[in-house]
């Protein structure tokens, strides 16, 4: 057998269990569900797991009542040979998180087995890269930092060669060129990818996409031709549609035109079979591959984000708008200086054309993000270039006047563990309750320790759907030691 080419050769991060649920399941999946195939993804041969964002904790705690830290250690406990990533550059999605809340977020992280962080920085900014990686380090976490793709008059060539040139110069444990929105073509994947690689001061790049325009995959193995050496791409059914590229697509496409992954399929296809049998159990959705959709490049709204305006307008009675709303959207990016269309910001500029839409005059109200955005609180690069007249409008406002004068709270860790926390209680619950409330953490922490989840791929199930489906069986009887069961029809 010929041994392949170390040039030919390529490798995979997993974002099925962080990413693949966020865009497709709105992050409902539960710890329970992870454990059963933890193991497998250890030994499939990824480079790293991606387990967690901060903006996930709310729901994690709120909805699922589901322990975030738990859900850490038990998953590192499983995969002792890979490391486990979290995302994210804020716990609260529009709120401006006290820097001594992020810092222990991050020592948490360490201290439950995490040993990876990737950081975005919504404007790319140098300064803004800088700090995060300071304090991931001096957690003890190593450093991936994102150079986040976007489409606008703003983002030329030029433009991604002196970010990726400033970023290089950072200390960091990898650079990843990530694609959030699934706007990049193969067209400029071929342009951007070289230009990324030949101007990364030799550090390790990593490719991230999504398959929103449905062009995902196809940008993928441009990356793979280009020389990155590391893909971002989760299992199906948690794959395509909103999510990253399938891992057994790439692969299998890169293998046709000469490239080696080095993954583990047949490792794999069990957990694609479990989370399959999970989705159609609990009604999740199943991700496929989109058709091809221009708009996309226009309003640039992530794909969980366009179900929720939809949703927003149809509780006041518009559902018809959204088409204005989805235009309007592409306006006030715009006039907001072509922010790229990530968490916070495209929450900031979605849910503002959304208030146009709905109150009928452009601005007439104005959410306090935007105003905290024309006043430079989530970037001075935005609030410096968007369009002088809709900022003018926008800082004229009563509401502007006042958080003018709003000065931003930075409370010691002694003090939110005062606020939040008292004797006995561990820094893990005073972080749950500073995100949700002392009720809902305590709801969580009396619940126990998550329940082993049963999907229909257990041999018990199995057995029980089988019986169950008959005719000729009225009752079934299970006697084993410790547990007795009677099933009738």
């Amino acid at each position: 057998m010929t041994q392949a080419s170390p040039d030919k050769e390529f490798r995979f991060v997993d974002t099925t269990i962080r990413d693949g649920h966020l865009s497709l399941w709105a992050s409902s999946m539960t710890t329970a569900m992870i454990l059963p195939i933890a193991e497998r993804l250890d030994q499939a041969g990824y480079e790293a797991i991606e387990i967690i964002s901060g903006a996930q904790i709310k729901k994690f705690v709120r909805e699922l009542k589901d322990d975030p830290f738990e859900r850490l250690r038990l998953t590192a406990a499983l995969t002792p040979n890979t490391p486990l990533r979290a995302t994210g550059s804020r716990i609260n999605t529009f709120g401006l998180d006290p820097k001594c809340m992020y810092r222990l977020y991050m020592e948490l992280l360490v201290a439950n087995g995490v040993r990876q962080i990737r950081l975005s920085d919504p404007w790319n900014s140098f300064d803004g890269l800088k700090r995060r990686v300071r304090d991931a380090s001096s957690a003890g976490l190593d450093p991936v930092v994102n150079l986040i793709y976007s489409v606008s008059p703003r983002h030329t060539d030029a433009y991604y060669l002196e970010r990726i040139r400033q970023i290089a110069t950072l200390p960091v444990h990898r650079i990843c060129f990530k694609d959030p929105g699934g706007l990049l073509t193969p067209e400029r994947t071929r342009v951007l990818a070289p230009l990324v690689l030949e101007n990364s001061n030799g550090v390790h790049v990593e490719f991230h996409t999504h398959c929103n325009t449905g062009l995902g995959p196809l940008c993928a193995l441009e990356a793979v031709k280009a020389g990155i050496k590391t893909i971002n791409a989760a299992i199906p059914p948690l794959a395509n549609g909103a999510s990253n590229p399938s891992v057994f697509n790439v692969a299998a496409n890169a293998r046709a035109l000469g490239y080696s992954p080095i993954i583990d399929e047949d490792v794999l296809r069990p957990v694609s079979e479990h989370f399959t049998a999970i989705a159609k159990r609990e009604g999740l959705p199943i991700g496929a591959p989109v058709e091809y959709d221009y708009s996309q490049y226009q309003h640039q709204i992530p794909g969980g984000m366009i179900s929720n305006m939809a949703h927003q307008l149809s509780l006041v009675g518009l559902a018809d708008r959204m088409p204005e709303a989805l235009e309007e959207t592409a306006r006030v990016r715009a006039e907001l200086a072509y922010p790229i269309m990530v968490t916070p910001l495209s929450q900031f500029v979605g849910s503002q054309a959304a208030i146009n839409v709905v109150v009928g005059e452009r601005y007439k109200e104005v959410i306090d993000p935007v105003i905290n955005y024309a006043l430079g609180r989530y970037g001075q690069e935005g609030a410096d270039e968007m369009d002088p007249d809709i900022k003018d409008r926008v800082l004229s406002t009563a509401r502007a006047k006042e958080l003018a004068n709003w000065v931003r709270p930075d409370p010691s860790l002694k003090e939110m563990r005062a606020d939040y926390g008292g004797p006995g209680v561990s820094d893990e619950e005073v972080m749950m309750r500073w995100i949700t409330s002392e009720e809902e953490v305590t709801a969580v922490t009396t619940a126990g320790p998550p329940q082993p989840y049963q999907s229909g791929t257990h041999p018990l199930v199995a057995k029980i759907a089988a019986f169950a489906g008959r005719n000729d069986i009225g009752r079934v009887e299970l006697h084993r030691p410790g547990i007795s069961m009677t099933l009738a029809k």
